[in-house]
């Protein structure tokens, strides 16, 4: 099933993926967060497994501080730091409820993560210790840094734009343009805005500035549908990963199909095979030669026999990557 620019990776979590994060500043490493309790660290380029450490539950979100540090937390509500080099843990802080979400941003240098309790918190990786609580509206499902600024996306369709630097008050308080659940956010690399994907098969592209003028830019589209048997099927978009040069991002399904997206001339760049099962998380390496694909269902069935769950990494090229010049 996969060509000679594809391999699956060797030693996978032995149940779902939620979340494979790239190294910052190497393409060799990829951090892997799953269901049984696990952060591994892949080198993909060796095709190995480092090394892996434990939660006492699922872990739902895993991120690189810098390249020796990993930092995790998911259904124990603990927020976990990892030194890579001398495999010792430390346990930071946490939340009064599973941590869903965990970032880092560089620019302020702060780690960021978003609760079910209601709240983000930040977190100072040098000491390491909590650094703010911020109560949002609603159960935090995704966020994304872009430059100083968070993009918080809850329950109940809403997103908070925060200023890392002064937390003190929201920024904006947006509500989704898309009718359903928000499962992703991830911003431009270039700051200008983010992209939003829903359980409901469709992403929009939304920017930051609130003036009429740019906002009349904003857009959304259909994607990950099916027809099967004349019937249109429907499905959740998990996941999103930007191109850190292209500022192209692809878009994982639960139909199991990665596509790549031109934002700015609003077409398909390209589709890859269907995979074997729900894409959970996707992520571009530093420079967007790879990209790394978590094929793993995510339940929308119930407890059903399915395939195994496995991460693939791609080789990825400037024709698939890179926008079309009209």
């Amino acid at each position: 099933m996969t060509g000679s620019n594809e391999y699956k990776l060797n030693q996978g979590p032995e149940d779902s993926i939620s979340a494979v994060k790239f190294s910052p500043s190497t393409a060799q490493f990829l951090l892997v967060s799953s269901w049984d309790c696990t952060v591994r660290l892949y080198d993909v380029g060796g095709n190995t497994m480092r090394m892996k450490y434990q939660h006492t539950a699922p872990v739902l979100d895993c991120a690189f501080y810098d390249p020796t540090h990993s930092w995790s937390g998911g259904l124990d509500s603990q927020l976990k730091t990892h030194d890579l080099n001398t495999d010792q843990d430390t346990i930071v802080g946490a939340h009064d409820a599973p941590i869903r979400c965990v970032e880092y941003c560089p620019e302020v240098n702060v780690m960021v993560t978003g609760s079910w309790d209601r709240s983000v918190r930040l977190w100072d990786p040098r000491t390491p210790c909590n650094a703010g609580t911020f109560t949002q509206p609603e159960k935090v499902y995704t966020l994304s840094v872009a430059g100083d600024r968070l993009i918080v996306g809850t329950a109940g369709r809403r997103v908070l734009v925060w200023d890392l630097r002064n937390m003190g008050y929201v920024q904006q308080r947006r509500e989704s343009s898309l009718k359903y659940q928000t499962r992703c956010i991830r911003a431009f690399p270039n700051k200008q805005g983010y992209v939003l994907s829903s359980i409901e098969g469709r992403v929009a592209v939304e920017y930051l500035d609130p003036s009429q003028e740019v906002q009349k830019k904003k857009y959304a589209f259909k994607c990950h549908r099916l027809k099967e048997e004349g019937i249109e099927q429907v499905y959740p978009v998990n996941a999103i990963s930007f191109h850190s040069v292209h500022n192209t991002f692809a878009t994982g399904g639960s139909d199991g199909f990665v596509n790549i997206w031109d934002p700015f001339n609003k077409k398909r760049l390209c589709q890859f095979h269907r995979y074997p099962t729900s894409i959970a998380s996707l992520a571009f390496n530093n420079d967007g030669t790879m990209l790394a694909i978590a094929s793993s269902y995510m339940q929308e069935k119930g407890d059903i026999s399915h395939p195994e769950d496995a991460i693939f990494i791609r080789q990825v090229t400037d024709a698939e990557t890179k926008p079309k010049s009209t």
